[in-house]
């Protein structure tokens, strides 16, 4: 499979990036961001665009692509909700009706997180933005969309960006392995369900897991 992967600069995406790479099922990454990843390999193309909502110009590189591994994201920590939202929901729906009307049957991963509002009225400002991102995406006719919620991460060996408290994921794994993730896993997990008819919406940690096996 061919597949789009956005954010290899940050934690998710570049492990992510790094599983696709060498995983024998994917012939072909483009990574997109808005500054370079620094990861070189002859599988890899790395686009940079400036805005995500607008991709008139760049729509030759993404065509004919299988699935896109949607990992861009930022913290909500510090952020009022006009902000958070404009990044998390509509630059993120504008790239995916972009990406759909160029590549009409492609797959659509979205990297959502544990704990998101389905029901898009709770306290909690990030997981009701977050809620809203994953119906809305869910909306759209893509050949199939996921929703992963993988909570704790750790990292994978050659990753240059890493959370700066990942530490803490390995902590909890320790103690509770169930409840954290391998990007290893969260990678392989996406390369599956792109393959796969019989997965879910939403995929939590334990589904995660036993869809990376």
């Amino acid at each position: 499979m061919k597949v789009i992967i956005t954010g290899p600069t940050g934690m998710v995406g570049e492990g992510v990036l790094l599983e696709c790479l060498q995983n024998d099922k994917v012939e072909a990454v483009l990574s997109i961001s808005r500054r370079t990843a620094d990861i070189h390999h002859p599988k890899l193309k790395e686009l940079l665009v400036k805005d995500f909502t607008n991709l008139s110009e760049v729509e030759a590189e993404i065509s004919g692509y299988d699935a896109c591994f949607y990992c861009a994201g930022v913290s909500s920590v510090g952020m009022k909700e006009d902000k958070y939202r404009y990044i998390t929901y509509d630059t993120t729906l504008a790239f995916a009706k972009s990406l759909l009307k160029i590549n009409p049957e492609i797959s659509f991963i979205y990297v959502s997180g544990g704990s998101t509002d389905s029901t898009e009225q709770g306290r909690v400002m990030w997981a009701r933005v977050k809620g809203k991102t994953e119906n809305d995406l869910a909306k759209l006719p893509f050949k199939k969309e996921y929703n992963f919620r993988p909570g704790g991460m750790t990292t994978v060996a050659g990753q240059k960006h890493a959370n700066p408290f990942s530490f803490v994921a390995k902590i909890i794994k320790f103690f509770a392995p169930s409840a954290v993730l391998s990007l290893y896993e969260v990678g392989r997990a996406m390369i599956h369900a792109v393959e796969r008819d019989d997965v879910k919406n939403i995929l939590e940690i334990k589904d995660i897991r036993a869809l990376a096996k």
